[in-house]
């Protein structure tokens, strides 16, 4: 595994607008803790929210359907997500690729754990 890209893809994730209180946590407390005894525990735990956290585009998609979505985005930017969610389910993606999922399923991908 590269550490770089590790670290790399951590900050892109906990920086991303998308990104929850929880998933922002454990990769603050990887970064923090690297070099550290407690590096391997921090990297576990960060890896147990990534997956915790990161979407599918079936959960997604009636997300950015939904009367809750509207009010967060606008209806017109809302439909447009949903429309780029179901076009890329239709092409086999399985991952929302916002950019605080897309960093947590390179993460995934770096340490090994198949997404």
């Amino acid at each position: 595994m590269n550490q770089n890209e590790l670290i790399a893809a951590v900050k892109t994730m906990i920086e991303a607008p998308s990104c929850c209180q929880e998933l922002q946590a454990a990769g603050q407390k990887y970064l923090a803790a690297l070099g550290t005894a407690g590096e391997k525990a921090a990297f576990e735990a960060l890896l147990t929210e990534v997956k915790a956290d990161i979407c599918t585009l079936e959960h997604t998609i009636p997300f950015f359907e939904s009367e809750t979505a509207v009010g967060i985005f606008g209806a017109e930017r809302a439909k447009a997500l949903a429309v780029h969610a179901r076009e890329r389910q239709a092409k086999g993606e399985k991952w929302c690729d916002c950019p605080a999922c897309a960093a947590g399923v390179k993460i995934l991908t770096l340490a090994g754990v198949p997404v």
